[in-house]
């Protein structure tokens, strides 16, 4: 059931009204039979690892909370007869035994996602490895024939829960169906945001109940959402299919607006997608994070993962970055590197590595290719490099007269950042490989063939001529939009507080606009990041 199916949203609409009808206490297992029955429409079978998953995590949180309870219950009955030393023992004991539960569970989470999702590319490794000394045998994989939708997004955020039981955080859930429910949400369960635990309960357990406002803007939202898929990320995957498909018909000119439109596809793809995901949830009553804040209007590549994908950028930053920059080894090395090379490189070099393992596994996270590896690579080492030359930058400003705060010099970075991110999507689109990226690189540089822009080319692509008219019309609409926002304009706030007769005319403009020019292709008919 794809979002922009007739009957996805005949599921939702039935969903809604049971929800409503039904008593407050049990409207939240209405939530978790909507969620089981929408993920397991798709393949029952894969189904049961995301069950899997769910109840791992709620067993591993209850034992490591059974443990602390039952040490503090003991620590508070013979607080007399323990000195210091046997209490700091038996404190050491119960994170030993917590660490280890947390390590299980961890395993068998990470596991099955390496496995699943990592052990083709694994496997076709060794395949290559073999052959090349002479054996031909191919080695095949588990992911060959198991692939749960939605597995890396349901795996993090089943992590993001046992790691904050670990650390105390907040109480271990006692209910398995409330995890359940926590991990499969099903707005959310294919392209997320990554929700946590402790803010997605305040709402997605609650019994919510009617609000008229949260109808409103959630329909709003959907439709916004459905407009920037429908009406550009689907139009521009066409041009995108057909020009990465057949990177060696194509000149660097032609690679170079692919590479533009592909900006397009990714960002109305994604943040479209949940704008629907935010929508459907709030139909319920359900307040999901937000997962992009104007990505393209960063003025560094670290400002814009920070705006990308915000959900997947927090978990890493609260679950590797910190854990990995604040170990013993990491401020043992600092030291190191402020005796050595200075107090900035000292201090900025456990950033630096942080950095990079942070961006190698999202490059994994993305899939299990060469291309992602690289494309994740690309953007660690250059947050890294700019980590560590930003003195010897600030100073070449002042050189130079700059002052970094004027508009002028803002537009200049963001226009240098919306490059270098474009340079990146160039690994990330290329399915031909990482050797067809690099290859699409270099004729970006040396073979322009601007010959190729002509009108005949642009239509043997299989758009119209309205449908570039349309994407340009539907882009500027984007940026206006986007622009408000910036500026801190709520925009559904401001619609609402329009007189009636301008807000029918915005819904129904939006909704004609969906209907009769959204975009229909087989390069458009699913979501990008719900193959991840």
């Amino acid at each position: 059931m794809s979002f922009t199916t007739a009957l996805f949203w005949f599921f939702i609409l039935i969903g809604v009204v049971i929800y409503y009808v039904l008593p407050s206490k049990v409207r939240w297992m209405w939530l978790l039979v909507l969620s089981y029955l929408y993920y397991f429409s798709f393949n029952v079978k894969n189904s049961l690892f995301m069950v899997a998953a769910s109840l791992v995590i709620y067993l591993a949180a209850l034992a490591m909370e059974y443990i602390q309870d039952k040490s503090d219950a003991y620590l508070k009955e013979h607080k007399a007869e323990i000195d210091r030393e046997q209490k700091k023992k038996l404190k050491n004991s119960v994170k030993h035994k917590k660490r280890i539960i947390l390590v299980i569970a961890m395993l068998i989470n990470f596991g099955v996602l390496a496995v699943l999702k990592y052990g083709g590319f694994i496997t076709g490794n060794i395949t290559a490895v073999l052959n090349k000394i002479g054996i031909d045998k191919t080695v095949y994989a588990l992911s060959n024939y198991v692939m749960p939708l939605g597995l890396s997004f349901f795996t993090f955020q089943s992590i993001s829960y046992v790691i904050d039981i670990y650390q105390g955080k907040y109480r271990a859930e006692r209910n398995p169906f409330r995890i359940c429910l926590f991990v499969s949400f099903f707005p959310q369960i294919m392209q997320g945001p990554i929700g946590r635990f402790d803010k997605l309960q305040k709402t997605l357990f609650a019994g919510n109940a009617f609000n008229l406002q949260n109808i409103q803007f959630g329909i709003q939202r959907i439709f916004w959402g459905l407009f920037k898929k429908m009406i550009l990320a689907d139009r521009a995957g066409v041009f995108v299919a057909m020009i990465f498909n057949k990177p060696d018909e194509y000149g660097g000119a032609m690679a170079i607006i692919a590479v533009l439109m592909y900006s397009i596809q990714l960002y109305a793809d994604f943040s479209g997608g949940i704008d629907i995901v935010i929508g459907v949830a709030q139909l319920f009553g359900v307040t999901m994070d937000e997962n992009f804040r104007q990505p393209y209007f960063s003025k560094s590549i670290g400002e814009f993962w920070r705006r990308w994908h915000i959900t997947l950028g927090t978990w890493m930053k609260d679950y590797v970055f910190y854990p990995f920059c604040l170990s013993k080894a990491m401020n043992k090395f600092g030291k190191w590197g402020k005796k050595h090379l200075g107090e900035h490189v000292g201090k900025t070099l456990p950033i630096c590595l942080s950095n990079l393992l942070i961006f190698f596994i999202v490059g994994i996270w993305h899939g299990a290719e060469w291309r992602y590896i690289m494309y994740g690579m690309y953007n660690g080492v250059i947050i890294a490099f700019s980590n560590l030359v930003e003195p010897l930058y600030k100073k070449c400003l002042h050189a130079c007269h700059i002052n970094p705060h004027k508009k002028w010099w803002q537009c200049v970075q963001i226009l240098r950042t919306f490059i270098l991110v474009n340079i990146g999507w160039v690994f990330d689109c290329s399915a031909a490989g990482m050797g067809s990226a690099v290859r699409m690189i270099k004729r970006m540089i040396t073979d322009l063939r601007f010959d190729q822009l002509n009108a005949v080319m642009f239509k043997s692509i299989g758009l119209k001529s309205a449908d570039y008219i349309i994407l340009a019309i539907g882009c500027v609409v984007v940026l206006i939009i986007s622009i408000l926002k910036e500026r801190g304009v709520q925009i559904r706030a401001a619609v609402a507080a329009k007189p009636i007769a301008v807000r029918w005319l915005i819904y129904y403009g939006l909704i004609v606009a969906i209907f009769v020019l959204g975009y229909a292709s087989d390069a458009g008919s699913g979501f990008l990041y719900a193959n991840f």
